[in-house]
């Protein structure tokens, strides 16, 4: 897999907003926006690209808590099991398997501190092999942001915006 320069600034690029116009890529790029249309398409052939996703403010449609849950396992044996019924909850919106205190850390999402304890009690906590869990609400997210894939991709161009 050969990466270049270009193909790393085209990626941050739509890492910093998704719905950039090839053609005001390739301006910035100095290419056609044909070659960031090829390469994009090529990144997405090689797995490098997965997918896009709508970014949505989830306290506008109700779910103003999000919260933090450490799970500690019985045995490590049940975290294929726990994994399962987690992807169940709707509410749990990522998983991580970790080293550390907890085998798994999940971030949930809630309408309020009650449907959050609903979640825990009803839900996450009656998961066979859960021991038990550790919960953190989450006060203010004051930095979410992609990595900076490109040595100068991300803030080259809000440099030149800001002109």
């Amino acid at each position: 897999m050969k990466l270049d320069n270009t193909d790393l600034r085209i990626i941050a690029m739509m890492l910093e907003d998704a719905k950039t116009s090839y053609a005001e890529i390739g301006k910035e790029l100095h290419v056609s926006g044909g070659t960031v249309h090829v390469r994009l398409k090529k990144l997405s052939e090689m797995g490098v690209i997965t997918g896009s996703k709508l970014k949505v403010d989830f306290s506008k449609l109700g779910f103003d808590v999000t919260a933090f849950v450490g799970i500690f396992l019985e045995k490590s044996q049940y975290y294929g099991d726990v994994i399962a019924d987690l992807k169940k909850i709707p509410e749990v919106i990522s998983a991580h398997y970790t080293t550390g205190n907890y085998s798994i850390f999940t971030q949930v999402i809630c309408r309020d501190t009650d449907h959050l304890r609903e979640v825990l009690s009803t839900k996450i906590q009656q998961i066979n092999g859960v021991q038990r869990t550790d919960t953190f609400i989450s006060l203010e997210e004051p930095i979410h942001r992609p990595p900076s894939v490109a040595e100068d991709g991300i803030s080259k161009r809000k440099k030149k915006k800001s002109r």
